[in-house]
């Protein structure tokens, strides 16, 4: 077939490519995968790859089809391909998109009559809440948000109700409600949901896959179709989406897929990270291609992140040097956010725009709190997902609380009803989400003395209405949004904001696998930061109307590490020079300097651990490797050389001993410490 980019226009597509990324484009390997490290140009390289095969005729752009994560994803791919020269419509969407438009078209041509789609699993799921609160460990806690959510953990991961508990169990995951009770209401979910002809967006994916392997007919028509693969963020896709994958394969091997497993953030939806690190199992045959150069952000920032994630060590920054990456440690969480509201107004000087500022936080709630301190002071801004915090279970939970209660109720003692349902403990996230709404409640009545249930609600309402309005109609605004939305954009100055233990990691990651995957989060976190990296954290935080002590991330005292390495090893020192002194000054740290990077009185405590005895320290090793294997998780994970040394010095025959030791806080004095202690007392003195 002919193109309009002819030879010298497919040239002309690998011009300013660096080596990796060339050989990335125009390889010939079938199956391809393409690990594509933080700021490497993914993007790019993927569509220089499909427009490169189109020009070259190895292609036919009739028969692509790009799969992504979101149609926004999508539309820049189309855009981007139509910035080349590729002029020709090529299939891209998500996995659900797809696989409803061919099922559609298999309905129809089969005549027969499609099932409605249930687009909120909610409307199944709450006449089945009370009867899962009784079960619940947490009985007020449990929303119908966490039932959903199991349910399509479940079904991403191909579990079917009657394997639930099994999958639980050799997954270490916590259920929202106890394993049994999840699984018999499972069952009932299904069961209502076949009885009413309705079908769930994860039951799109199976339908698809299924017809593939049982419809001879409708597999030829769909592989004729589609001959050209490509999945961009591969790290996100889960076996039911590769199940589809493989069905519009069939046993072909024209795919390309790029991904990066140091940004794998969704393993609690059911993505399945290894889909991607051990391509080469499901494709012996496949070629690798690494792209390891950063084009992001300054050599500070990238060292930065890969101390808190040594999994990206190998990625090398390609731009100039910056300014050192900032910590700050702030009194109480509103000192934070005026805090943070000064320093972005220090960066908004000329030629940088309110735009090119961000901040970004581990949860939805707190960024009410920075929204509205950029607010007080003039500062334009806008929260990524406006409104979000209105569709948290528990939020929606305590409005509906407020409008069940008698009308002659007074508003400000309501607010102290939902004050009182704030949650303690590791579920940080929902008590902040309900500080976040008592806050606007008070600020409501502040503003109206007739306050009440409806009017507040008409209040939120229009509140959320007006940021809207603010994106929409100025772009010039500081963005307020989460790890998890960041994933993809970046910004010139980057605020990462409440590093602290219970929000980074966040309470719930309550096993190394999870707790690996909140490093990572942190890691993506860091690097949408171009030229000015900020973190900061709150010694107290407020929950209802009592400031909490909190303490600092245990991965802060990676980034001060490698801030203070960088500081010490003076100008012009290399990479390599500032990962050997992050390494000494990671276990100077752990030694007895805090978290806030001051220096012990007298200089550089000694290191800790340096006397530690070698049969002790070889047995710790080797039984953290064990559990790291076990786990799937890195061995720094479960605990870093330093504290292992320091361990196999102190012997400690207690809890509190082994408190007493750096880098063992009350988490993992929780997780491991019975067995640290047990495994301490069988070697002999």
């Amino acid at each position: 077939m002919s193109h309009p980019l002819d030879t010298f226009g497919s040239m002309q597509l690998l011009e300013g490519l660096d080596a990796a990324q060339h050989d990335a484009v125009v390889s010939e390997a079938a199956p391809l995968c393409i690990l594509a490290g933080a700021g490497s140009g993914k993007t790019r390289v993927l569509t220089q790859r499909i427009a490169h095969r189109i020009a070259t005729g190895t292609a036919d752009a009739r028969h692509v089809l790009a799969l992504t994560f979101s149609r926004k994803a999508a539309a820049e791919l189309r855009s981007r391909l139509t910035a080349v020269g590729i002029r020709e419509a090529l299939a891209a969407g998500t996995f659900h998109a797809l696989a409803y438009a061919q099922l559609r078209r298999r309905w129809a041509d089969r005549g027969e009559r499609p099932p409605v789609l249930l687009e909120r699993k909610g409307r199944l799921l709450v006449p089945l809440l009370p009867r899962a609160r009784a079960a619940g460990r947490a009985t007020a806690t449990v929303q119908v948000a966490d039932l959903a959510g199991e349910i399509e953990w479940a079904k991403a991961r191909m579990v079917t109700p009657a394997s639930y508990e099994a999958a639980v169990e050799v997954g270490g995951r916590t259920p929202p409600i106890p394993a049994a009770t999840m699984a018999s209401l499972y069952e009932r979910y299904e069961h209502d949901k076949r009885a009413k002809g309705l079908v769930d967006f994860d039951d799109l994916l199976v339908s698809c896959a299924t017809a593939l392997a049982t419809d001879t007919e409708f597999a030829a028509a769909q592989r004729w179709r589609f001959r050209h693969f490509f999945v961009d963020e591969f790290q996100d896709v889960n076996p039911a989406q590769f199940r589809l994958l493989q069905g519009w394969l069939g046993d072909r091997a024209d795919l390309c897929v790029v991904g990066d497993p140091n940004q794998a953030i969704y393993s609690w939806n059911g993505a399945d990270p290894s889909l991607l690190t051990q391509f080469r199992r499901h494709f012996p045959t496949a070629g690798v291609v690494r792209l390891d150069r950063n084009y992001r952000s300054t050599p500070q920032i990238v060292t930065v992140a890969a101390a808190v994630l040594p999994g990206a060590a190998g990625v090398v920054a390609a731009r100039p040097q910056g300014p050192s990456p900032v910590v700050r440690q702030f009194d109480t969480d509103i000192a934070e956010a005026q805090g943070v509201a000064r320093a972005l107004r220090r960066a908004h000087r000329p030629g940088v725009a309110w735009s090119q500022l961000a901040v970004l936080a581990r949860t939805n709630a707190q960024l009410v709190l920075f929204e509205e301190h950029l607010r007080a002071v003039g500062i334009p801004c806008r929260v990524g997902g406006a409104g979000s915090l209105l569709h948290q279970p528990e939020v929606k939970e305590a409005l509906e609380h407020l409008r069940r209660a008698p009308v002659a109720s007074a508003f400000t003692s309501l607010l102290d009803d939902v004050e009182a349902m704030v949650v303690e403990g590791g579920a940080v996230e929902r008590g902040l989400n309900l500080e976040a709404l008592v806050r606007l409640g008070r600020d409501y009545a502040a503003v109206d003395p007739e306050a009440c249930v409806a009017g507040f609600s008409a209040w939120l309402a229009a509140g959320s209405r007006g940021d809207e309005a603010v994106g929409a109609a100025g772009h010039d605004v500081v963005e307020l949004t989460t790890f998890h939305r960041a994933k993809g954009l970046e910004w010139p100055v980057v605020f990462v904001t409440g590093l602290e233990r219970g929000l980074v990691p966040i309470g719930h990651a309550d096993n190394p696998t999870a707790e690996a995957e909140e490093r990572r989060l942190l890691y993506v976190a860091l690097t949408r930061a171009v030229d000015e990296l900020h973190c900061t954290w709150a010694q107290r935080r407020t929950f209802g109307s009592r400031a909490i002590p909190r303490s600092p991330s245990p991965w802060l005292e990676d980034v001060i590490a490698a801030v203070t390495a960088m500081a010490d090893a003076g100008p012009g020192a290399s990479a390599l020079q500032w990962r050997a002194r992050i390494a000494t000054e990671r276990a100077r740290l752990q030694s007895g300097a805090g978290a806030g990077g001051r220096r012990s009185r007298g200089g550089r405590a000694p290191l800790a651990g340096a006397n530690a005895d070698p049969r002790v320290l070889d047995a710790l090793k080797t039984w953290r490797a064990d559990k790291a294997r076990a786990s799937g998780v890195p061995a720094y994970v479960i605990f870093h050389d330093a504290t292992l040394a320091a361990v196999a010095e102190a012997r400690p025959s207690s809890r509190d001993e082994l408190l007493a030791l750096p880098g063992l806080g009350p988490l993992k004095a929780e997780r491991y410490g019975e067995t640290l202690l047990a495994l301490l007392a069988a070697i002999p003195a």
